[in-house]
């Protein structure tokens, strides 16, 4: 009986000591989020962005390419983003849904770092596919070429705002996390 009762008592004491280790993770998490840079996406001049969101992000992913409207075509936007003095990376080409999960070559990525070349002066260093869908020969390429590489799991450390403010994750929630 006295068995019983100590595995009992000890099954609770582990609940608790699980319980008390992700609560611990969450709060260290929050944190984190808090000190990490803001992450702005889908920056495109054909894109509605809130400027509020373009004051507080510390870096824009901006799409090149965008229902076939390149940024380079708007030099008083590319002007106006290079004002605000943030961090500048590319995210995707097109934009296209899971775009980075079919098989790229160098010569499709190259034309989006050209397209931002035209429009800010200078090649971007860092890349994030569109819905962080990344397959791993395209990272393998990304990387080759001499991209940082932004994923999902970089995401869960930043707060991340859209420009759209649309799907699952809202811009409030960003906020909150």
């Amino acid at each position: 009986m006295k068995r019983i009762e100590n595995f009992k008592k000890h099954k609770t004491s582990r609940i608790f000591n699980i319980f008390l280790v992700i609560l611990v993770l969450l709060i260290a998490l929050f944190f984190i989020r808090l000190a990490s840079p803001r992450h702005l996406d889908d920056v495109h001049p054909s894109i509605q962005c809130d400027g509020e969101l373009l004051q507080k992000a510390d870096i824009f992913y901006v799409i090149p390419i965008f229902e076939n409207v390149r940024i380079s075509d708007n030099p008083e936007w590319c002007a106006k983003m290079l004002s605000y003095n943030k961090a500048l990376a590319l995210h995707g080409v097109y934009h296209t849904y899971n775009e980075f999960k079919e098989d790229r070559n160098e010569a499709y990525l190259q034309e989006g770092a050209d397209e931002f070349k035209k429009c800010f002066g200078f090649y971007p260093t860092r890349f994030k596919a569109p819905q962080t869908t990344l397959s791993a020969k395209n990272k393998d390429l990304i990387v080759l070429m001499g991209y940082k590489v932004d994923t999902l799991f970089g995401d869960t450390f930043h707060k991340v705002y859209h420009c759209s403010d649309l799907g699952y994750a809202h811009n409030w929630v960003s906020d909150w996390l």
